[in-house]
């Protein structure tokens, strides 16, 4: 996961949700702008990163972009996503 949280925000969320998955601090917004996350609000309102899940195979290429992820469904989308792109289970 990365996020264009800082450090420090990041390793608190982590700790409070007791992630067992490496978080990304990505506070300069490189990686979200080269990956087309940051849609710009205008308005003085910034930006905000979208929560897209990038399928990323082995040869670095991207295989599927999610733009609808729910949260609260999202372990299950990834399962079902990795079975219908043919990723074997580890």
């Amino acid at each position: 996961m990365v996020s264009v949280d800082d450090e420090a925000t990041n390793k608190a969320f982590a700790e409070s949700t007791e992630a067992d998955f490496p978080l990304l601090s990505d506070p300069t917004r490189t990686a979200a702008e080269a990956y087309g996350v940051l849609p710009s609000f205008g308005g003085g309102f910034g930006s905000l990163a979208q929560r897209w899940t990038f399928y990323i195979g082995p040869d670095g290429r991207i295989l599927r972009v999610d733009r609808r992820v729910r949260p609260s469904t999202a372990g299950e989308d990834v399962v079902a996503a990795l079975a219908e792109l043919n990723i074997p289970k580890r």
